[in-house]
């Protein structure tokens, strides 16, 4: 009977993270569409934004970390999404969906004022405890991601990069990717972080979680364990 007991809380105190990071982000709903800065929310106190090129995932990330199918539209035609998407996740703390960027069939004279839109959120939106960077692992650090990565950069706020369509290379090709990535970001800022994340598989998600959950805390101390995070 003892041994039942003990083996029944072990369970629960092994689970107790992970529940209380999916609860966070299961409730999840989305609130406004934003197509200028005076149009952010004034409720907001703290936000993840996700950024990513067009076509990298970073909607179906966002899914997959809410575990709904369709939170954040997944369009068929990369570059369609123009607007600064906020889902609500309750308490004043929002994820925000950023517009992707990259797409060359977008036309230019939709692509220039995004760029400037996109750029001074980042800058100066004071609620912003972090930058959610999403990268298809097939190609990771482009120029455009540099480009982005430098804008943000005088901010000090931290950045995680999420590698996708990890499932896409073999285990080996994606953690020597991972490595490199890992290597590279560490050499510019200590605040810069990386992992695999596979949607597909539903592989990476509790450790995101736990990076995206620790920003979210409502001190904005508490810091994840990096060191602990797995190859993933």
């Amino acid at each position: 009977m003892q041994k039942t007991a003990l083996f029944y809380r072990s369970l629960i105190t092994a689970n107790q993270r992970p529940l209380r990071s999916v609860s966070l982000f299961r409730q999840a709903k989305f609130l406004k569409s934003a197509q200028a800065l005076p149009d952010l929310p004034a409720e907001s106190q703290r936000e993840i934004a996700f950024a990513g090129r067009s076509n990298s995932g970073k909607s179906s990330v966002i899914n997959t970390l809410a575990d709904q199918r369709q939170l954040a539209r997944v369009s068929k035609t990369p570059g369609r999404t123009q607007l600064i998407n906020f889902f609500g996740l309750g308490d004043g703390r929002f994820l925000v969906d950023l517009p992707g960027y990259g797409y060359a069939k977008v036309p230019v004279a939709t692509r220039a004022p995004w760029g400037r839109v996109l750029g001074d959120y980042l800058h100066t939106r004071d609620q912003l405890a972090g930058l959610a960077l999403v990268m298809d692992v097939r190609h990771p650090l482009t120029k455009l991601d540099w480009e982005l990565l430098e804008w943000f950069r005088p901010t000090g706020k931290p950045v995680h990069v999420l590698l996708t369509k990890a499932d896409k290379l073999s285990r080996s090709a994606a953690l020597q990717t991972l490595r490199g990535v890992r290597s590279t970001l560490a050499r510019t800022s200590p605040n810069w972080t990386a992992q695999l994340f596979s949607s597909l598989k539903r592989t990476g998600i509790d450790d995101a979680q736990a990076v995206l959950n620790a920003w979210l805390a409502a001190d904005g101390h508490e810091d994840p364990d990096l060191e602990g995070l797995g190859p993933t």
